[in-house]
């Protein structure tokens, strides 16, 4: 009799315990999902101390960038005070003449072309490096996907299970980078959803003013805004491109596009009177 206690005891022990490791393993999947989702969208922006800088008027002596392609000239105004080491990066790459005879690798109708490669397929120059390739993203609540808009592409992420979990991961960025388009911003249903959703009026009329990539915000690191050329930016976006993707998974021109040099310059009279910005 007492062996058949000690039996159902165990028993009741043993469903005890599969109850409270249950019951643990999905308290820990709640308590997950709770911070994944409070987390959405974790990069805080203050509107009391919002300044859309790119929409301001550019200082004279501001560094530049002359951007000269085969399909015309691009200039942008790059911002040091917001991404520093993107910015150096950038300025020493092009000085050392890293991107010149480069190629645009990827075109999205419209939206976006990322350039900077050795090859149209999307392969990086020779010279790139590791270190290069391995810069920390900057993203300063200052600075937004807007058309024309200069921003580097992200190239991998420090991540594991508890970064993941609450949030610490670091993404890298590289040498290569985008110039932003814009998505249609006249259909009045999808004005409407976007006034709503943006929480801050002045930047959902500057979306919508001056065109952008708003599902881009907060995601990139913008580190330049061009300011001429935007009519050069609109015929690469809209490129005819191959049927099928690269190699690598890029979707380039159907012709060549190269960037045939970068200048790095500064903000002057020559510069205010090409300023094609509202």
């Amino acid at each position: 009799m007492a062996n058949r206690n000690l039996r159902g005891g165990n028993k009741v022990l043993s469903r005890l315990g599969i109850f409270l490791m249950l019951a643990s393993l999905v308290s820990f999947i709640v308590f997950y999902a709770i911070v994944m989702i409070s987390h959405q969208g974790y990069k805080v922006i203050d509107p009391d101390t919002l300044e859309l800088v790119q929409t301001e008027e550019i200082p004279e002596g501001s560094p530049t960038a002359i951007i000269t392609t085969t399909m015309g000239e691009i200039r942008a105004v790059l911002y040091p005070e917001y991404a520093p080491q993107t910015v150096a990066q950038f300025i020493s790459l092009a000085e050392s003449g890293y991107y010149d005879n480069t190629y645009v690798f990827e075109v999205k109708n419209d939206a976006y072309f990322a350039c900077g490669s050795a090859d149209s397929s999307g392969h990086l120059p020779d010279s790139a490096t590791e270190e290069q390739e391995h810069l920390p993203q900057e993203i300063h609540q200052n600075l937004w996907s807007f058309k024309g808009a200069l921003c580097s592409m992200n190239t991998t992420v420090d991540t594991s299970f508890t970064k993941r979990l609450f949030h610490n991961e670091t993404i890298y960025t590289g040498s290569r980078f985008m110039i932003l388009g814009s998505v249609d911003f006249t259909d009045e249903e999808f004005l409407q959803q976007f006034k709503e959703a943006s929480g801050n009026e002045e930047l959902a009329n500057t979306f919508i003013e001056w065109g952008g990539i708003p599902n881009f915000s907060q995601q990139f690191t913008v580190f330049g805004q061009a300011y001429s050329g935007l009519d050069v930016i609109d015929a690469i976006c809209s490129a005819k491109l191959y049927d099928s993707a690269s190699e690598a998974g890029y979707t380039p021109p159907l012709e060549d596009i190269q960037i045939l040099s970068v200048e790095i310059s500064a903000y002057g009279e020559e510069d205010k009177a090409l300023n094609m910005l509202p």
